[in-house]
């Protein structure tokens, strides 16, 4: 059993940057590929970025590439998404999720494991 807790949240000026991160307790994430989801009011939830456990190839959503990077730190058993030229769209309680799903992490039915979310708004 993992269990995932996201943080890092908050509110932020458009253009800024924010970094949120995903930890990991009860077991490490060694095996589970990771992925940050977002989901804004009205809307349904969305993949942002995915890491694939075993060769840290890294994959975004075309919305976010080249401003959100996600990355990992084994040693703290923790996934960080770092954001930056934020946008009001990018509001959204933003998810992280883990399962182990190889390169499948565009896939949201597949994961095993998520955490509560945490909120990210972005004011202009």
């Amino acid at each position: 059993q993992v269990h995932v807790v996201e943080s890092g949240g908050g509110l932020v000026q458009t253009g800024g940057s924010l970094r949120l991160s995903c930890r990991a307790s009860g077991r490490t994430f060694s095996g589970y590929s990771t992925g940050w989801f977002r989901q804004a009011p009205g809307k349904e939830r969305e993949f942002v970025a995915g890491i694939k456990w075993s060769s840290g190839i890294t994959y975004y959503a075309d919305s976010v590439k080249g401003r959100f990077t996600i990355s990992r730190d084994n040693a703290k058993n923790t996934v960080y998404l770092q954001m930056n030229s934020l946008k009001s769209e990018d509001t959204a309680v933003y998810y992280c999720a883990a399962g182990f799903i190889g390169d499948q992490v565009r896939s949201q039915s597949l994961y095993d494991y998520w955490g509560q979310g945490t909120q990210v708004t972005v004011s202009s």
